[in-house]
């Protein structure tokens, strides 16, 4: 499954095509983001996503859970969105 990073600077409707462009292409994909203003980013791609896909008769559903990841030699606790279509 595809990864996708969001930062607190991350532009939602760009991270919203390619949340939809995976979507499309491999059916699942992984989104994360670490600290509270990367997952405001990534939660509202996921809705926009959900916009772009809902013509097309796809209803997306997101999974949200927590994930351990390394930056720079340090552990740090991540959001990660698992997006699938319902």
């Amino acid at each position: 499954m595809e990864i996708l990073k969001v930062s607190a600077k991350s532009v939602p409707n760009s991270v919203a095509g390619a949340i939809a462009g995976v979507i499309r292409e491999q059916g699942a994909v992984e989104v994360q983001a670490v600290g509270a203003g990367a997952s405001n980013q990534a939660v509202k791609a996921v809705a926009i996503a959900r916009g772009y896909l809902a013509p097309a008769g796809v209803d997306l559903i997101c999974v949200p859970a927590f994930v351990n990841i390394t930056i720079d030699n340090e552990e740090r606790t991540a959001i990660k969105l698992i997006v699938e279509p319902r």
